[in-house]
C-alpha cells in the first residue's frame, strides 16, 4: 500500500486556524450589527429619509406636518377664497391620516415600515398636489406663491418618547419680537413628570407606553391628554408681574356681558380660517355674542344677527373651543365630525363665568377698532407648530398669579379652573384681516409699545371659569381628565388653547369703549350704560398676603383688614371693601359657603362678613408678598403664617418652568373675581424679582424654553442592541491574542 505522506496539522496550525475563525466570526457579528442598526434607522425605530420623510414603528403617536397657511402672509384677493378652501383640505388630509394612524396599531406593530408606506408616503403625495394647487391659485391671480411652501409636503411621525416636535422653521410669522415668546412643553418639575410634589408620578410626554392614547375613560379612547399634561397648581411658583404704566397710559376698562353659551350655540366651523367650509375647525366651539356665526356667515350676516350680549349694540362674535371632561359621558356630538369621530370626546363643560373686558395700553391712548376686525389669539396647532404663536393661559381661582401654558392645572378642593386670554392690542391701521390671519395685528413689545407703525387698540381680555372634577393620576395614568377640544393630531395639549373674535360693535358703542378706556373710567356691564363704574379687572400681582392692614391696602389676602381695602382676600373684613376680586355690591352674598358676619366685602376669600366669594374662611395674615417671581434655585416659601388666600401653596415643593410666558400681556385678562375665589391656607410665597412684559400683562423672569427632546433609549436598550457587536469585538480580540501567542512560540520540527 502507498504510504500517506500528508502531515497532520500540528497544534500551532490548529491554533492558527482557530484564531482566524475567531477574527472572522467576530468581525462578521460587528458588521451585521452595524448594518442592522443603520437600516432600521436607529434603536428608536425611526429611519431618517430624504425629503423629511420618517419611518416610525408602532410607537408613532401623532403626525407633525408643516403649517402651510402660516407662510401665506399675502394672498391676492382674487385667490383668497380658493386658497382658504385648499388650506382646509390640507387640514382634512392630516385629520384623515391621523385617523388611519390611530386605527392601525396592530398593522404598525407587525410591519415596521407601515407608517411610512401606508400613512406618511400617501399623505406627502396628497399634500404635494394641494400645494401645487395653491401655487396655481396664485398664478391665476397674477401672483407668485411664497417659495417656502415648496418643501412643506412631507410630514413626520412623532414617537411616543419624544416631547413636543421641533418647530417647523417658522419664526412667529413676522411677529418676532412683539412679545410672542410663549413657553412650550416645559415640565413643571425637574423630573419632567409634571407631578413632582403631588405624590404622583406622571408618564413621559405623549404618554410613553400609552402611545398617546388615554385609556380607561369609560370605555372610550382619546388622543390625549396624558398624565404629564397635568400639574398641581399649588406646586407652581407665582410667575406674573404687571408692567409700569407711563404718563400717557389709557387706564380704563370696558366690560361687556354676553353670557356663557348656556343656550348651547355650537358648531365645528371657523369662518375666519375656513370660510365656506363645514367642519373647518375639526373641533367644537362655544359662541357668545353674535348668534349667527357659522362657516357661511358674512359681514352682512353678522350685522343683522341677534346677540347674547346685554348691550345690544355689541353684536361681536366671541368664540373658543369647548372644554370637556373625559368621564365616559357621550355628548350630543359623539358620532359627529369635529366631535367623537375626531377624538373630541366626553361631556362638554359650560363655563360658570365668561368675563369679557376691553382694557387700554400702558404707554398710549387707544384708537377705535374697525368694524368686522378679526383676531385669533393662540395657536390650535401649537403642539406641532411650536410655541411661536401659543397664547394659552391656565390657572385656578385663588392661584391666578400662577399661569400655565403647556400644562392643565389640577386645582385644590373649592378652586375652579380658569382659562384666560389677552388678544393682540396693536393694529396695522388698514386691514380687518390678513392672509394668515395674524400679520394685521400684533402684540405690544416688552415695554407696552406698538411697533412698525401699528396703532394701539382696546385690548380684548377674556376669563373663563369652570367647575371641573379634578383628574386622578395613578401609576402614570390619568383618570377622568379634562381637555380642550382640538385637531386630533394635536393630542389635546393645553398649549393649543386659542380664542377668536370678530368685532361687530356699532361705531357708537366702539366710540364709548375708546372714550371710557382713554379717560381712565370703568364702564360697561350691559344695558347700554357706558359708565356704570364696574370694578376694574384686578391684577394677580398687585400685592398680596399682608399680615394685617388698617386703612388703605393694595395687597390681597390681608389678615384682618379694616376700613378701605383695594386688595381682595381679607381675613375678616369689616365695613366696606372695594378691593379687587369683587363682583357684587354691599350687604349681599352671592357666593357659597361664606362665613356670616357684619358688614360687606367685595373681595374674594373673606374670612368673616358677607362676601360675594365662595368657600371663604378665616385665618391670620400671611408673610411675604406675591408681587415677584422666585428665581431658579430659590428656596421654598419665605415667611410663615397662614392666610385666607387660596394662592398660598406654601407646603408645596418648588416647581419651576411650565409657567405661561406666551405673549406677556396675556395675563392682563380679568383676574380672580370674588364670586369664584376660594380661600385656603398655606405659607406665604417667596419673594424675588420679576420682569414686566407687554402691555397690561406679566411675564415670568425666566425666558420660556422648548422642552428638550427626549433621547431615545437608555442603558438597557443600548446594551440590548450593542451586545452582538460587543461579542464580536471580544471574539476578534481573542483571535488576535491567540495569533500573537502562536507567533511567539518557537517552531518545532
Amino acid at each position: 500500500m502507498r504510504r500517506n505522506s500528508r502531515r497532520r496539522p500540528t497544534g500551532a496550525r490548529r491554533a492558527t486556524f482557530a484564531a482566524v475563525a475567531l477574527i472572522m466570526g467576530g468581525g462578521g457579528l460587528v458588521a451585521v450589527n452595524v448594518y442592522a442598526s443603520a437600516s432600521e434607522g436607529g434603536w428608536g425605530g425611526a429611519s431618517g429619509q430624504s425629503g423629511g420623510d420618517q419611518t416610525l414603528a408602532s410607537r408613532t403617536v401623532t403626525l407633525d406636518c408643516p403649517d402651510v397657511g402660516q407662510q401665506l402672509t399675502q394672498t391676492p384677493a382674487k385667490a383668497k377664497q380658493q386658497v382658504d378652501a385648499d388650506l382646509a383640505t390640507l387640514d382634512k388630509q392630516i385629520t384623515d391620516a391621523y385617523e388611519r394612524l390611530a386605527s392601525t396599531r396592530q398593522a404598525q406593530t407587525d410591519d415596521g415600515n407601515y407608517v411610512q408606506n401606508a400613512i406618511l408616503g400617501p399623505l406627502k403625495d396628497k399634500r404635494a398636489a394641494m400645494i401645487d394647487r395653491i401655487k396655481a391659485d396664485y398664478q391665476q391671480a397674477g401672483a407668485t406663491a411664497p417659495g417656502a411652501i415648496d418643501g412643506m409636503a412631507p410630514c413626520t411621525g412623532v414617537p411616543a418618547d419624544q416631547g413636543q416636535p421641533p418647530a417647523d422653521g417658522q419664526s412667529g410669522t413676522g411677529q418676532s419680537g412683539t412679545g410672542q415668546t410663549g413657553s412650550s412643553q416645559n415640565s413643571a418639575d425637574p423630573s419632567g413628570t409634571g407631578q413632582n410634589g403631588t405624590g404622583q408620578t406622571g408618564s413621559s410626554q405623549n404618554g410613553g407606553g400609552q402611545n398617546g392614547q388615554q385609556q380607561g375613560n369609560g370605555g372610550q379612547a382619546a388622543s390625549g391628554p396624558v398624565a404629564s399634561d397635568f400639574v398641581d397648581i399649588r406646586s407652581v411658583q407665582p410667575n406674573v408681574q404687571k408692567p409700569a404704566q407711563q404718563g400717557d397710559a389709557s387706564t380704563g376698562a370696558f366690560v361687556t356681558k354676553c353670557g356663557v353659551n348656556a343656550n348651547g350655540n355650537h358648531n365645528t366651523d371657523n369662518v375666519i380660517v375656513a370660510p365656506g367650509v363645514k367642519n373647518g375647525a375639526h373641533h367644537l366651539h362655544d359662541y357668545v355674542g353674535n348668534q349667527s356665526n357659522d362657516a357661511f356667515a358674512t359681514n352682512d350676516t353678522f350685522a343683522a344677527a341677534q346677540t347674547s350680549c346685554e348691550n345690544q349694540g355689541d353684536k361681536s362674535s366671541y368664540y373658543w373651543p369647548v372644554l370637556r371632561v373625559q368621564d365616559g359621558t357621550q355628548d350630543f356630538d359623539q358620532n359627529n365630525d369635529g366631535g367623537g369621530k375626531e377624538g373630541n370626546i366626553g361631556k362638554i363643560l359650560v363655563a360658570k363665568k365668561a368675563q369679557i373686558t376691553f382694557v387700554g395700553s400702558p404707554t398710549s391712548k387707544v384708537v377705535a377698532m374697525p368694524r368686522f376686525l378679526r383676531i385669533i389669539t393662540g395657536d390650535a396647532k401649537a403642539f406641532t407648530n411650536g410655541p411661536a404663536n401659543a397664547n394659552a393661559h391656565w390657572s385656578c381661582t385663588g392661584f391666578e398669579d400662577r399661569q400655565l401654558t403647556d400644562k392643565y392645572p389640577i386645582c385644590p378642593s373649592g378652586s375652579s379652573v380658569v382659562r384666560s386670554f389677552a388678544f393682540q392690542s396693536c393694529w396695522d391701521g388698514q386691514n380687518i384681516d390678513s392672509a394668515n390671519h395674524r400679520t394685521h395685528v400684533a402684540f405690544a413689545d416688552a415695554n407696552g409699545n406698538c411697533q412698525n407703525g401699528f396703532k394701539a387698540i382696546p385690548q380684548l381680555t377674556m376669563r373663563l371659569v369652570y367647575d371641573v372634577p379634578p383628574p386622578v393620576i395613578e401609576n402614570g395614568q390619568v383618570k377622568n381628565p379634562y381637555a380642550v377640544d382640538g385637531f386630533p393630531e394635536q393630542l389635546h395639549k393645553p398649549a393649543t388653547d386659542h380664542d377668536d373674535f370678530i368685532n361687530v360693535m356699532t361705531d357708537e358703542l366702539m366710540g364709548q369703549v375708546v372714550d371710557c378706556i382713554n379717560n381712565g373710567r370703568q364702564c360697561g356691564g350691559g344695558s347700554g350704560d357706558s359708565s356704570q363704574n364696574t370694578p376694574p379687572p384686578s391684577d394677580p400681582s398687585s400685592g398680596g398676603n399682608a399680615g394685617s392692614g388698617q386703612g388703605s391696602s393694595s395687597g390681597g389676602n390681608s389678615g384682618s383688614g379694616q376700613g378701605s381695602s383695594s386688595g381682595g382676600n381679607s381675613g375678616s373684613g369689616q365695613g366696606s371693601s372695594s378691593g379687587g376680586n369683587s363682583d357684587s355690591g354691599q350687604g349681599s352674598s352671592s357666593g357659597h359657603n361664606s362665613a356670616g358676619g357684619a358688614g360687606s366685602s367685595a373681595g374674594g376669600n373673606a374670612g368673616s362678613g358677607s362676601s360675594a366669594g365662595d368657600h371663604s374662611g378665616s385665618g391670620s395674615g400671611s408673610g411675604g408678598g406675591q408681587t415677584t417671581q422666585p428665581t431658579t434655585g430659590a428656596t421654598g416659601a419665605s415667611g410663615a403664617g397662614t392666610g385666607s388666600g387660596g394662592g398660598n401653596g406654601g407646603g408645596a415643593p418648588r416647581v419651576f418652568a411650565s409657567a405661561s410666558a406666551a405673549h406677556g400681556e396675556a395675563s392682563a385678562a380679568p383676574q380672580g373675581t370674588s364670586d369664584d375665589s376660594h380661600s385656603g391656607s398655606g405659607a406665604a410665597q417667596p419673594s424675588a424679582t420679576a420682569q414686566p412684559s407687554a402691555a397690561g400683562g406679566y411675564a415670568p423672569t425666566a425666558p420660556p424654553q422648548t422642552e428638550p427632546q427626549a433621547v431615545t433609549g437608555g442603558l438597557a436598550e443600548t446594551g440590548a442592541n450593542l451586545w452582538p457587536a460587543a461579542g464580536g469585538a471580544v471574539l476578534v480580540i481573542a483571535g488576535l491574542v491567540l495569533l500573537r501567542r502562536i507567533a511567539r512560540r518557537p517552531a518545532r520540527y
